[in-house]
């Protein structure tokens, strides 16, 4: 349904694709679906509420949903295009940043927060873009080491300077939308941070974006060296936090994320909510956020679904 919808022109919710983060749910209000995978992230709950995951159905007749019309997202084209490896610089021991160049005549338009998919061989890797778009073109990626994983060991072993790959996207509905409260909250762990260091630039570059008031931005990491990055953006009012949950913290928090947004006493009904990280993190700020306060609508996620 989700190839379908975009073929059409219409973006609807998704992250993972695979069936596991649960972010493509939507209640059918009319019309028969079938599902072409498992949808691991419904409860039986939801599936007796109609409630289906779109990236694992496929329409048998006309179909209506409720959903959320994603405006904007419905116009980004998705491309497969070539691309160089630009430069690749070690952000940790565990973290590499690595910049792409694409094709001057194939620029890929984006929304900050959403991702790619990049293609090597048989071998196929989703990453979320780490930069706001650039006069130049370049996409920043931040790749955390995989034990054993098989892409992991050519960017940490085998990858060079404009080394040709393939790229597909952008992919995803992880981007900032347009609403009323004034607090925005933005949640990440690990290398998380790379679609909101994006959103960041975006709201620092674009005045007519930021229409919040206060900016909160909860990162979070298990030891200090998984915090790689500090965000400084003196263009607006932000409230940034470093949390740790396995070592002490000398300048921030001590636990998880969602746990420090609650303990801070933020107005979650005047807030929107991004979260992007493990799926533990973002199942558990969802329930957490919305039983302090946050309506379920304004709660954002991308989660990083790993593999191999």
């Amino acid at each position: 349904m989700l190839v379908a919808a975009r073929m059409q022109g219409i973006a609807l919710e998704h992250s993972c694709r695979t069936g596991r983060c649960g972010v493509c749910k939507a209640r059918v209000l009319a019309g028969v679906t079938e599902p072409l995978q498992v949808e691991d992230s419904l409860t039986q709950d939801e599936r007796s509420r109609g409630i289906i995951l779109t990236c694992c159905r496929t329409a048998v007749t006309d179909i209506e949903l409720d959903i959320e019309d994603l405006g904007e997202l419905g116009n980004v084209e998705v491309k497969t295009l070539p691309c160089r490896i630009h430069a690749l610089h070690m952000l940790s021991d565990d973290v590499v940043e690595v910049a792409l160049r694409l094709p001057p005549t194939s620029p890929l338009h984006y929304l900050p927060g959403q991702y790619i998919d990049i293609i090597k061989g048989g071998i196929r890797r989703s990453y979320s873009i780490a930069n706001a778009p650039r006069d130049d073109g370049r996409i920043i990626l931040q790749i955390r080491k995989v034990p054993d994983g098989e892409m992991s060991r050519y960017w940490f072993e085998e990858a060079k300077e404009n080394d040709l790959l393939r790229l597909e996207g952008p992919l995803g509905t992880f981007c900032l939308r347009q609403t009323q409260v004034s607090q925005l909250v933005l949640l990440a762990t690990g290398t998380g941070i790379a679609p909101i260091k994006a959103i960041l630039q975006q709201l620092a570059k674009s005045a007519g974006v930021n229409t919040y008031r206060k900016i909160h931005v909860y990162w979070g990491g298990r030891v200090e060296k998984d915090l790689y990055w500090t965000p400084d953006f003196p263009e607006f009012d932000m409230n940034y936090v470093s949390v740790l949950s396995r070592s002490l913290n000398s300048s921030g928090a001590q636990g998880y994320v969602q746990d420090a947004v609650i303990a801070a006493g933020i107005n979650l009904q005047d807030a929107v909510v991004y979260a992007c990280g493990s799926e533990s993190m973002i199942e558990s700020a969802r329930n957490k956020l919305i039983a302090a306060g946050l309506g379920p609508e304004n709660f954002h996620s991308d989660a990083f679904v790993s593999s191999n």
